[in-house]
Order: C-alpha cells, then sequence, then structure tokens
C-alpha cells in the first residue's frame, strides 16, 4: 500500500439551520494514498461532496463550520491554514473538478482567460504568457483547435469539452491530489469513458493522487485503487476494490451490488426483477440511536436499533461500521 498523501481523521462538518443542526459529515477518517485513486461511493446526500469540500475548506460559513477533526496534508493541518495561505495551496498542489462545468466556468469569460488564470495565480507569468499555456493545455486535455477554443466561451463548448476544460484547468499546476467530484454526470457513456480515460492518463503521466466522488459503481470499479462507503454522513465500509467486490461486509455496500442492472436481465417497474433497497436515508438533524442503515437493513438484530457499531477492522485495509462483522474482526 503507498503511503499516505493525505490522512483525514474524525472530521465533522455541521450545518447550522433554523430546524437544528445537520450532520452532514460526521466523523469521517480515511486516507488518500500517493498516487492511488480512491473512490467516495454512497447516494446523494450521503456527505461526499461535503468532504470534499472540507478538504478544500470551501465551507461557506455561516451555515457551515468543520467542527472538529483534522486533515494531515505534508506533515500539516489543513484546518489551522490561514485562508491566504490555502488560496495559495488550491489549484496548486489540491486541485478540484466541480460537479457541473457550466455552473462552475465563469460565463462572461473567455476559455483562455480562465486556465490563464490558474497559471497568473500561482506563477509569475504574463496574461500572453498565460494563454499560449492555456492552449497547450488544451491540446493535452485533448481539445482540437486550441489556439482558437481559447477564445470561445463555456456556452459555445458542448458538456464534453466543458469538462475537459476542467481537467486541464485542474491540471495547470500538476497537482499531487485531484478531486474529482461526479465528473461524469449529465454525459453520455462514450464521452464519459473518454473523461474517465484522460484523468487516468494524466494521472499515470503526473503520478498525481485522485479522490473519485461517485454514486457510480461501475465508475468505481473501472478507476479505483481504494474504495470508502459513505453512508448519512458516516463511512460505512473501507475496502479495496477486488475485496469490495468479492468480499462485501456491510449489509448496505451489498445492498448497492444488488441493485446494480444485469446485463441482459428484463426489469419491471413494480417487481422484484431489479432489487432496491428499501426506505429512506435517515434525518442528518434527528439521527436515530443505533445503526443509522438499521431501520433500512434486511439483517438487522435489537442491538443494531439500539447502539451504534464501531468501525471494525477486519483485514488490513478493510472495516466495516456493522454488528455482524465484529466476530470476524476479534479473530
Amino acid at each position: 500500500m503507498s503511503a499516505a498523501l493525505i490522512q483525514i481523521q474524525g472530521l465533522k462538518t455541521h450545518f447550522f439551520t433554523s430546524e437544528g443542526v445537520v450532520k452532514a459529515v460526521n466523523g469521517v477518517s480515511f486516507d488518500i494514498p500517493k498516487g492511488k485513486t480512491i473512490g467516495l461511493l454512497g447516494e446523494s446526500g450521503c456527505g461526499k461532496s461535503v468532504t470534499a469540500l472540507s478538504i478544500m475548506r470551501l465551507i461557506s460559513d455561516p451555515p457551515g463550520r468543520i467542527i472538529s477533526g483534522s486533515i494531515m496534508f505534508e506533515g500539516e493541518d489543513l484546518l489551522d491554514f490561514s485562508q491566504s495561505r490555502m488560496r495559495g495551496l488550491r489549484g496548486n498542489k489540491i486541485a478540484m473538478i466541480f460537479q457541473e462545468p457550466m455552473t462552475s466556468l465563469n460565463p462572461v469569460y473567455t476559455i483562455g482567460d480562465q486556465i490563464g488564470e490558474t497559471y497568473r495565480t500561482h506563477h509569475d507569468m504574463s496574461k500572453k504568457d498565460s494563454l499560449k499555456q492555456a492552449a497547450e493545455m488544451l491540446q493535452i486535455v485533448g481539445i482540437s483547435s486550441p489556439h482558437k477554443r481559447i477564445y470561445e466561451y463555456p456556452h459555445q463548448l458542448s458538456g464534453g469539452m466543458r469538462q475537459r476544460v476542467m481537467v486541464a484547468m485542474a491540471m495547470v499546476c500538476q497537482p499531487e491530489l485531484l478531486i474529482a467530484d461526479e465528473p461524469t454526470t449529465a454525459l453520455d457513456v462514450t464521452i464519459q469513458a473518454q473523461i474517465l480515460d484522460l484523468m487516468m492518463e494524466l494521472q499515470e503521466k503526473m503520478g498525481m493522487a485522485i479522490m473519485m466522488i461517485t454514486h457510480d459503481l461501475g465508475v468505481i470499479s473501472e478507476v479505483s485503487d481504494q474504495v470508502v462507503i459513505m453512508y448519512a454522513g458516516e463511512v460505512m465500509e473501507y475496502a479495496s476494490i477486488d475485496t469490495l467486490f468479492t468480499e462485501p461486509l456491510h449489509p448496505y455496500t451489498i445492498g448497492l451490488m444488488r441493485s446494480i442492472p444485469k446485463l441482459g436481465a428484463k426489469f419491471k417497474v413494480g417487481k422484484k426483477s431489479l432489487e432496491e433497497i428499501p426506505g429512506l436515508v435517515p434525518n442528518l438533524i434527528r439521527m436515530p440511536p443505533g445503526c443509522l442503515f438499521a431501520p433500512r437493513c434486511p439483517k438487522f438484530v435489537e442491538r443494531c436499533l439500539q447502539s451504534r457499531p464501531p468501525l471494525f477492522v477486519v483485514n488490513e485495509g478493510h472495516g466495516a461500521k456493522c454488528w455482524l462483522v465484529e466476530e470476524d474482526a476479534m479473530k
């Protein structure tokens, strides 16, 4: 296993609303290995994006606030960094691709200006030179006629091209960590594959780590070395990609696996052909006292409803937050 680039311990990010405290991320811990891809997987609203924004220190205060935990990077806790120091780190050593490029790109600035700004922010470079570098970066990410594209605006590009622009902006300073938040959402499957291939190619060239945020098990299986399963703001299971698909431990993980459509199967609405996880995600303001997944779990026992399990380590690199795996962890 590679050494950790970032170590996240006990991270809690809460949002303070008129209805109560939303515990969006509630005691999350995991490592991001150097040069590897870690997948953050879970349903919408489970805390994946908030975890990423916490690493980048982009949580809006108010209403959100990181209330405890640590994010260790190169021997220092990012939570102790001043805002000015974080601005020097963002886009330089840690970069992020946001979920929707059309809302992430500024509609009134050209593509070249937006990529060039990253060069000018982190390097002593003129606007002319930054535009030249922007064109070279567009060529690297596979955009044709890059010297023409730098003078175009986001609305003049297709969805796939805008996503490539986002990759280009993130790669400008060859970051040590790339956080990709649902980078293939709203793209057709052919373009999805191209974007993922591009990211893996750039990772191999630059040796960077990637944190891939998605709810798509297919994407996770294609690109990840390790996987962290999140549910209701907590880590439910973590494992290597091979272990996760061959020996899933948590009932939630198993439910996600079973909900994958099978090639050639016939699915009908209201039938059991396509399995689903019954019930709803718990209210993050009023959490249940026991296991967060217990109300939806087909294997729950009385203990699950009354007491919240810790994260049991079953094997090196594999753990799950479930009372059912306690005996395996004690062996």
